[in-house]
């Protein structure tokens, strides 16, 4: 199985994302976007995650094949 990711800072959360954190628009958000895909490249999940930027670090260990 592999997976793909984007990941990155967004100025101004939006209204629905602010209300449900309890922050504030303006507010910094990371916005993650992953997908994992089957050996045989068919995609069996995704997530639209979103965090608020001042509330938590994220970490991700990619192993790297020789």
């Amino acid at each position: 199985m592999r997976a793909t990711a984007a990941s990155g800072p967004h100025a101004g959360a939006a209204v629905a994302h602010s209300a449900l954190l309890g922050i504030q628009k303006a507010a910094l958000v990371t916005h993650i976007r992953r997908t994992y895909y089957s050996d045989e490249g068919r995609p069996v999940e995704t997530a639209d995650i979103v965090v608020p930027a001042a509330h938590c670090e994220i970490v991700y260990e990619i192993p790297i094949s020789r």
